[in-house]
């Protein structure tokens, strides 16, 4: 009987060598191939940091499977072969190996996983056990759910893992959630620890050298690449958080400082997604870190509830719900993304903050992104479609199992609540006490309705204005609409105004 011979796809953000379907390779037969391709680096104008990760990180990882023994097909962005898809790739390499079996762990982007179904090779795929939940399981918990709530879907993590429990099974501290002690403005004389950085070796210099032919129309800066591409380094960066952000990253996650883009955020979220960490090990490290007295509970819970909770609800609403989700638009948002998303060029300082360093970066830690750009876009009405493909385009981390359902559902609540209760919006107040931008802008915050006001303020209440038949019902706004009826007519007329011409500008194409 003839022995069958594999040939195992390996997706840029699956570089991890316990991936399911790696396992059972044969070394002598099995061929393992990994794809450079156009269509995934340009469907949006990635970061180029974002593909030189990628690329890097890939060669990398093509290298190491060598060095165990593997049989490697690597595809080059330049191979003049290269048919600039992974379906053609995976057509192409099929038949030049013969292969009789394909073998494909999940992907994370619905738009790649249907073109690769709908491929005409018969495909054995491999659920992604890199995380905690199976797409199955959600659906499963999700099932006869009008609203999904990520705060019990976090109690059932937390409970399958065994994370910060007592020994009869109750969250350690008495409480599941300790959010309300993460949301500390950092205060003056703290000074963050300097982030770790990683040299380019000859690899990285390769791809920077591709990247720079290949799209230099993109936005974003390329000398700036400091990243870990593999495993080691990924690993070293892990270790660098534990030992000087982690302890203070519960109690100031959520602050914002001006020329200060990482903080105490341990930036692994790339190498995360990628695959070069591992999640499981990642919460271990920090529940021993907590047992060993080296951090607070709050530290401890806070960045577990993002890897556990979070990350893996917000996989799961988008793998229960494509591709409808996509489309999502709950406040019929028609405008278009103003142009100084893509270069930072305002007068607001939050906004030119928190762009500029994504520009030079690739990277804004979460609030930034929830309530700085997001709340933004969110306010001014924003096509939700334009706003997520910036989102995917513009951060490191961001693939589209992670950044529709966060930017589509949580930033813009396009999918009418059903990921989250209620609009993350916020008048300038919000910034200005989370942050010190408010001080050296020049809008103040403390008008709303004047020429030199906040942005922010009118526009929030424009929004609520605007909207108020959609929004009066939720409960969690029930004391803002309180506020609202509250104020006399010419102060609710003159923010209305104040709305509206901002909005014009916005619609001439005017920065702010």
């Amino acid at each position: 009987m003839k022995k069958s011979n594999r040939l195992c796809l390996v997706l840029g953000d699956q570089l991890s060598f316990d991936l399911a379907s790696l396992q059972g390779l044969n070394k002598n037969r099995d061929t393992i191939l990994l794809v450079e391709v156009m269509e995934e680096a340009s469907h949006v104008p990635h970061h180029p940091q974002k593909i030189i990760l990628i690329f890097s990180a890939m060669r990398h990882f093509a290298e190491a499977l060598r060095q165990q023994g593997f049989q490697v097909q690597y595809v080059t962005l330049d191979d003049p072969k290269n048919s600039g898809t992974v379906k053609g790739e995976l057509q192409r390499w099929q038949a030049l190996t013969h292969s009789d079996e394909i073998h494909i762990t999940e992907c994370g982007d619905w738009r790649l996983e249907h073109a690769l179904k709908d491929c005409g090779l018969a495909i054995q795929w491999h659920p992604d056990s890199r995380f905690l939940c199976t797409r199955t399981e959600f659906s499963d918990w999700a099932k006869g759910k009008k609203q999904l709530r990520m705060e019990f879907f976090y109690r059932e993590m937390r409970r399958k893992s065994g994370l910060l429990l007592n020994g009869d099974g109750s969250p350690v501290g008495g409480a599941w959630n300790f959010d309300a002690d993460n949301r500390k403005a950092l205060p003056k004389g703290v000074i963050p620890p300097s982030p770790a950085r990683f040299k380019p070796d000859a690899i990285t210099q390769d791809v920077l050298a591709l990247v720079a032919e290949h799209f230099s129309s993109h936005y974003g800066s390329f000398d700036t690449f400091d990243y870990p591409v593999t495993h080691a380094d990924a690993q070293a960066l892990w270790e660098y958080f534990l030992d000087w952000g982690l302890a203070a990253f519960g109690d100031y996650q959520d602050a914002m400082a001006s020329d200060e883009p990482f903080l105490f955020h341990a930036r692994i979220s790339a190498a995360l997604n990628i695959g070069l960490l591992d999640l499981r090990q990642l919460c271990r490290g920090v529940e021993s870190a907590y047992w060993a007295h080296r951090i607070p509970l709050n530290a401890a819970e806070g960045f577990i509830r993002q890897l556990i909770g979070w990350r893996e609800y917000v996989r799961g609403v988008y793998w229960l719900k494509m591709p409808d989700y996509a489309g999502g638009n709950l406040f019929g948002n028609n405008r278009p993304l103003p142009a100084f998303y893509w270069t930072g060029n305002t007068q607001m300082k939050c906004m030119s903050q928190a762009i500029g360093q994504s520009l030079k970066h690739a990277y804004a830690h979460h609030i930034q992104r929830l309530m700085v750009t997001g709340n933004f876009a969110l306010l001014a009405g924003i096509t939700p479609t334009q706003i997520c493909d910036w989102y995917l385009a513009i951060y490191m981390d961001a693939f589209d199992w992670v950044e529709l359902p966060n930017t589509l559902g949580m930033v813009m609540h396009a999918d009418g609540g059903y990921l989250g209760s209620k609009p993350y919006c916020a008048s300038g107040q919000y910034i200005k006490r989370m942050s010190d931008y408010c001080r050296t802008c020049v809008y103040k915050v403390s008008e709303s309705t004047t020429d030199d006001a906040c942005p922010f303020n009118s526009l929030y209440w424009h929004f609520l204005m605007r909207h108020a038949d959609l929004l009066r019902s939720n409960q969690r706004l029930g004391m803002v609409y309180k506020n609202l009826d509250r104020m006399t007519e010419p102060k609710q007329q003159a923010l209305w105004n104040r709305g509206q011409e901002l909005l014009a500008r916005l619609d001439a194409g005017e920065s702010l």
